[in-house]
């Protein structure tokens, strides 16, 4: 099982959106910015790294929002999704092909990840 974790970021009433380069798996399907977890980093810390490799920019992890097992066809994920906020910087796209702040209402309009649908399902049951 790989150990993943990614943010949710907030700008208001609005969260933060990733779209994955055309040639990687999943390719142009949305998700929530993060990455594997390193030998020897721990999950706040593999949250903090990625950010900056994939956003330049500095966060602060947070409480747990959920964790999900999601099995795909080439891997098993455990993804823990932490809140997040920045401390510095604008996002850019270092990584990824594009970057969206939707609201849960939104959230029909993606295409996203298989292994995000009960977050996502979860964060339009709190209309937040």
């Amino acid at each position: 099982m790989t150990e993943v974790v990614a943010a949710l970021i907030w700008r208001g009433d609005r969260f933060m959106i990733c779209r994955r380069p055309a040639h990687k798996a999943r390719g142009l399907l949305w998700e929530f910015v993060g990455g594997k977890v390193e030998p020897g980093e721990t999950k706040e810390q593999a949250l903090v790294r990625e950010c900056r490799e994939e956003l330049d920019v500095a966060v602060t992890a947070g409480e747990v929002f959920v964790e999900v097992v999601h099995e795909y066809p080439d891997l098993t994920v455990h993804l823990t999704l932490m809140n997040a906020s920045i401390v510095s910087g604008e996002p850019k796209l270092l990584e990824h092909a594009d970057l969206r702040w939707i609201t849960a209402a939104e959230i029909p309009n993606y295409d996203f990840c298989p292994a995000d649908q009960e977050i996502l399902e979860r964060l339009r049951r709190s209309g937040r």
